[in-house]
Formats: C-alpha cells, sequence, structure tokens
C-alpha cells in the first residue's frame, strides 16, 4: 500500500487524466464535415429506419453548417425523422422552430402540414382528455385556412372531419354516463353541444334520440316531440327515429316541430 502521504497527489493525478481523456473524447467525436455527407448519412439511416441517428445527423447539419441552403433542409427533415419516431413532440418543437425561422420557404405548407399531423396522430379515444384532439383540429384548420388550394388541404379537410367525429364522440361518451345516472338536464348540455356544432358527425342521429328520451324524463314534451320531428326528417330510415316514435308512440305522443325550440333554430336550413 503506497504510503498517506502518497494518496491524495495519485488520485489528483488520476482525476486529471481522467477528465483530459474525457476532454479529448468530446473534442475527437466533433468533426466537421460537409453538409452533403452529413445528409448523405442521414438519409441512409431513414432508409434504415434508424430514425433517431437521422434526426442527430439533421441536427448537425444544422449545426456545422448553421447559414447553408442545407440547414432548413435538414431542419424540416429532423422533424421528420421524430415523426416516424414517434417523437411527436420533438417533432413539434422542430416545425415551430421552422415556421418561425423560415415563414418564406416553399416548404412552409408542408411544415405546417406535418406539426397537424403530428397532433393528429396522437388523437387517442374518447375516453380521455381532448386537448390533444383539439389542437389538432387547430392546426389542421390552419392548414386549410393558410393553403387552401394545396395537396396538404385536401388532405387536412378529411382529417377535420375525423376530428371532429371524435370530439362529438367525447362529448356522446359523456353524455350516456349523465343519461345513466339520470341526470337528465346535464346529459342535454352534452347531446345539445353534438347537434349544434358537429351535424356532420356521424352521432348526431344518436344525440337526437337521446334527447328525446331525457325530454321524455323531464317530462318537457314540447322538446321530445321537436327532437323527434328533427330526427325523423334528417334520418327517416335510421333505427334512432324507429326507437325514438315507439317512445313516442307509449307516451301518446307524435313527432311535432316547435318552432320556438332550440333545435328547430339549430336546423332551421334543414327544414
Amino acid at each position: 500500500m503506497l504510503p498517506r502521504s502518497y494518496r491524495l497527489p495519485l488520485t489528483a493525478i488520476l482525476l486529471s487524466a481522467t477528465l483530459a481523456a474525457c476532454s479529448s473524447t468530446k473534442e475527437d467525436a466533433y468533426v466537421e464535415r460537409p453538409a452533403d455527407q452529413l445528409l448523405s448519412e442521414a438519409d441512409l439511416a431513414m432508409k434504415e429506419d434508424a430514425f433517431k441517428k437521422a434526426a442527430k445527423l439533421y441536427d448537425e447539419v444544422e449545426r456545422q453548417h448553421p447559414y447553408s441552403e442545407s440547414a432548413s433542409k435538414a431542419q424540416l427533415l429532423a422533424a421528420y425523422a421524430h415523426y416516424q419516431d414517434l417523437k411527436y413532440d420533438d417533432a413539434i418543437l422542430a416545425l415551430d422552430r421552422f415556421i418561425q425561422l423560415h415563414p418564406g420557404s416553399p416548404d412552409i405548407a408542408y411544415a405546417y402540414y406535418m406539426r397537424a399531423l403530428s397532433y393528429y396522430e396522437q388523437i387517442t379515444d374518447v375516453r380521455r382528455d381532448q386537448r390533444i384532439t383539439r389542437l389538432a383540429l387547430d392546426s389542421l384548420s390552419e392548414v386549410v385556412r393558410r393553403f387552401p388550394d394545396s395537396q396538404y388541404a385536401r388532405d387536412a379537410k378529411l382529417k377535420i372531419d375525423l376530428t371532429n367525429d371524435h370530439l362529438a364522440g367525447k362529448e356522446m361518451e359523456v353524455g350516456r354516463f349523465y343519461l345513466r345516472q339520470q341526470q337528465y338536464t346535464s346529459a342535454i348540455g352534452r347531446f345539445r353541444v353534438v347537434v349544434e356544432n358537429y351535424q356532420t358527425t356521424s352521432h348526431v342521429a344518436e344525440a337526437l334520440h337521446r334527447l328525446v328520451e331525457c325530454y321524455l324524463a323531464l317530462g318537457v314534451t314540447d322538446e321530445a316531440k321537436t327532437a323527434a320531428a328533427v330526427l325523423g326528417h334528417n334520418f327517416p330510415g335510421s333505427e334512432w327515429y324507429t326507437d325514438s316514435y315507439a317512445l313516442l308512440v307509449d307516451a301518446k305522443l307524435t313527432p311535432e316541430r316547435n318552432e320556438k325550440s332550440w333545435l328547430s333554430k339549430a336546423w332551421n336550413s334543414l327544414f
């Protein structure tokens, strides 16, 4: 064993050597390379589905050649690599940065579209919080508004319909829960949102039928008859209208539109 007087100096020497080695390793890790070479390596990594590696290489292009023409291209490709790697938050951050730095880029429509997709791909089932769904809807709508004649706008419109259907489904899920709990007023509030705000979705016919159920349970027969009338006019062959009509017959009522009802106002253009 070394004498005590030697231990501290030796420890310091070893620590110094270790730090020097680490420093040397870090310095060796940074090797400036042509942008084309980095892009080629990144493209190869993408082909091999090595998305994390590709994103790092694209980032390296911007880091080493920040003022080159390749830098903006690499920013967008890095965002796409994150998207492919299902790292949607990283993709959104990269796209937000691209949009901020290159508002006049010929690829700006694609950047907005990719950001919308990054939100859209995160939409989960209707039982969860719908914050991401609303962000997706806002981003998709922005694509349509900013670039109405682009190929991205056409796809965004289709996804807007699906996103609205998802949001309507969330309202229906909550409304059905209130209905089962016999909290009819709260249930009506949810079904009304669907009828007023999501008239083009697949949930409207059921929402109208559920309104018939709720209003009959509360004894509000005029609204029940109006809901059934709207349902019968717009979805005459649906099972929901058959069920609503049966409920009214059991209550010795018939579908009849009340002009003063909020339902008549919401659907006035369809009559």
